[in-house]
């Protein structure tokens, strides 16, 4: 099985793509653009079919036509897709499929359906994940989806295995991802998944952000990540108080995907706001202030 090795360098600015859709199918040249679109802005990397890729929405082939995608648009840029499913078998086909397709690593979460009924099921539901998989595993805590959180005891346990690449911590507890630094070393990549919590994530000593709001404002992201590593602590806080927040803020109340659809409209990048059910569209109240919120964020020269 393959290894994560010290220098695997996934990047600091990882955008958790949208699946853009066309007349109810996926418009894999509107994927190719907006890979092209954030690689040019200051992304490192993509997370093609995570949550804001409404993953849940695909079907197998759909996976496969966005990963194959993002894989050949990305020109050499790391691609590490979700894999999510409820199964091991599940979460491993889905491996397979991104191996398949080129791809560099995968986030894995754990299963969202039923939970582990007695100590230590997760601890088997990931190291079977981790044995059978023929990528680098970056576990994804979202505790808000999938009804449990990967604590860093759980974190702990499974740090020694050599096919764990690292975590994106999307918990939105500080304390916890203060806790699964603390407990690991630095040949683990960790990734703060929130938002309004990227800058001093990355000041903590977060490898970086995969963060939705990056599919519009990849330069406010990429921007805030750079400021907090040189230590420009007045810029990466204007950038984290003033720009990110807010639209992070409107992203929570909204949606992640439909918001950064929305936002993507507004920048050219794509044509079509479409997600699928249940998710719906903003209102035309709701894109407004979108464009309010990027209008002074691009203003403001976060680049």
């Amino acid at each position: 099985m393959p290894t994560a090795p010290a220098d695997s360098n996934y990047g600091t600015t990882l955008v958790p793509t949208i699946t853009p859709f066309s007349e109810g199918s996926v418009d894999a040249d509107a994927v190719a653009d907006v890979a092209e679109f954030v690689l040019k802005n200051g992304a490192d990397g993509l997370v093609p079919c995570g949550t804001t890729g409404e993953f849940a929405s695909l079907t197998d082939a759909e996976y496969e036509t966005v990963v194959r995608t993002s894989v050949a648009a990305a020109d050499g840029a790391p691609v590490l897709p979700g894999a999510a499913s409820s199964s091991v078998a599940g979460t491993l086909d889905r491996i397979d499929t991104a191996a398949d397709c080129g791809a560099d690593a995968v986030l894995v979460v754990l299963p969202y359906f039923h939970g582990e009924n007695g100590t230590g099921g997760n601890e088997r539901f990931l190291r079977e994940v981790l044995d059978g998989s023929d990528l680098p595993v970056i576990l994804y805590n979202i505790p808000s989806c999938v009804g449990q959180s990967i604590d860093a005891d759980l974190v702990e346990a499974v740090a020694d295995h050599p096919n764990l690449a690292g975590m994106k911590d999307t918990s939105g507890d500080l304390t916890h991802f203060i806790e699964v630094i603390r407990r690991t070393d630095e040949e683990f990549h960790l990734f703060q998944g929130f938002d309004s919590q990227l800058v001093p994530g990355v000041s903590l000593g977060a490898t970086g952000g995969i963060n939705a709001v990056s599919n519009f404002l990849p330069e406010a992201m990429n921007g805030a990540i750079e400021a907090a590593v040189a230590g420009d602590l007045d810029r990466a806080r204007d950038l984290q108080v003033n720009h990110i927040g807010p639209v992070f803020g409107s992203s929570v109340e909204y949606g992640f995907a439909s918001t950064a659809k929305a936002g993507l409209v507004e920048r050219d990048v794509i044509d079509d706001d479409a997600v699928r059910p249940p998710l719906v569209e903003l209102d035309d109240e709701q894109v407004a202030t979108v464009r309010k919120l990027i209008d002074g964020t691009v203003g403001a020269r976060v680049e």
